[in-house]
């Protein structure tokens, strides 16, 4: 897999066309439409991952019919794999875009125990929560995998 967004793709100042930073993003699969990415700049979430389309494309309506199943298609297995794998409370889906105006979906596996719970994961903290990642059902390179193995079939890979 590539570690970037290909260059015919990018957009001047966007932070989802550039190189994720070393250290905020593990790349888990992607094909030639989209990338499947855990983000690991957020501790109190580990099951937080993100479907970026790779266009520069700011609204879920600007992409053609195909396009936005195939999106919705990768979204829905990704959140099934974490249903399955972690049975969190709750996934939380979002596409907000407020701030990074570049499609992507937020997929991410909320607990009664995370720190934010029942808030969304950037409203007031509830509590403190010591090593997220160490409560989950599995090890975090576990459920790349199965995270990996879940969306593979929609990738061609």
């Amino acid at each position: 897999m590539s570690a970037a967004t290909p260059a015919l793709f990018r957009h001047p100042g966007c932070a989802l066309c550039e190189p994720a930073a070393a250290g905020t993003a593990l790349r888990i699969a992607e094909d030639a439409r989209l990338h499947v990415i855990r983000v690991l700049d957020a501790p109190d979430f580990p099951a937080f991952y993100r479907v970026i389309w790779h266009s520069h494309v700011a609204e879920f309506s600007g992409l053609n019919a195909a396009d936005r199943l195939h999106c919705m298609d990768v979204v829905a297995a990704l959140e099934q794999a974490l249903i399955e794998t972690l049975a969190p409370t709750k996934v939380n889906l979002a596409a907000l875009g407020n701030m990074v105006p570049h499609l992507h979906w937020h997929v991410i596996a909320r607990f009664d125990w995370d720190a934010q719970f029942p808030q969304p994961i950037w409203g007031a903290k509830q509590r403190e929560v010591a090593d997220a990642a160490a409560r989950l059902a599995v090890p975090l390179a576990t459920l790349d995998e199965r995270v990996r193995a879940a969306v593979a079939p929609l990738l061609g890979r």
